[in-house]
């Protein structure tokens, strides 16, 4: 089954003083779904925005919105984050008891549910989760932080994954970089989150084309 290939860029590692001219930028650069990590200080040890903020973003661009809610106690704000213009909301397996009944609540609230796992969480904690979600984000580093290195068993997961539901959407977050991009699509995944290597280049524009160019055509970038 082909499917989509996508750059989504996370704006955590974004300059928010620049934010709509970031925002701009990956647009242009073919990015088509924008990444936010929600962190609350308690389930990862950073903290980083919340729904209003979302609801900011979503007013300067036209991407979707995946929102990626790195929270304890996801239930008290899946609402929020819809009604901010999430078209993805993402939780963590680890975080709620009620996984079934939280990713059910997201699709009546209008938005794709999708959950998520750490690395060192085993696929088969959501294995009865994959008929409810369009989507599977695998951690590939422990969150909290931007711009850790890739752990290489994450990869195993992710071909796992792919071999139980070859159409399910699988991304993957945490360590992307130009130089083994290729190594996480080979594995299976086919949406990407990238957040220090466009922010923090000289130009994210014509990094995010790189990137977009590199999972669209793959034998076009060293």
């Amino acid at each position: 089954m082909n499917l989509t290939q996508i750059i989504a860029p996370s704006v955590l590692n974004a300059n928010f003083l620049e934010l709509g001219k970031n925002l701009q930028a990956i647009e242009q650069g073919g990015a088509e779904l924008i990444h936010l990590d929600i962190m609350d200080g308690h389930f990862v040890p950073n903290i980083s925005f919340g729904p209003t903020i979302a609801q900011n973003i979503k007013k300067g661009t036209s991407l979707p919105l995946d929102c990626h809610l790195m929270i304890s106690n996801p239930e008290n704000y899946v609402e929020a984050f819809a009604k901010a213009g999430a078209h993805y909301i993402c939780i963590h397996a680890e975080t709620t008891n009620h996984l079934d009944r939280l990713l059910h609540r997201i699709e009546e609230l209008g938005c794709i549910p999708a959950v998520s796992i750490n690395p060192a969480t085993p696929i088969e904690s959501i294995r009865h989760s994959l008929d409810i979600v369009q989507m599977v984000l695998i951690m590939s580093v422990n969150p909290g932080f931007g711009g850790q290195k890739l752990i290489p068993y994450t990869l195993d997961k992710i071909k796992n994954l792919r071999d139980q539901k070859p159409e399910l959407n699988i991304q993957i977050d945490g360590g992307i970089k130009l130089d083994n991009i290729q190594e996480a699509q080979n594995a299976g995944a086919n949406i990407f989150v990238v957040g220090s290597a466009i922010f923090e280049s000289p130009d994210p524009q014509a990094t995010c084309q790189k990137f977009v160019e590199k999972i669209k055509n793959p034998s076009s970038i060293d």
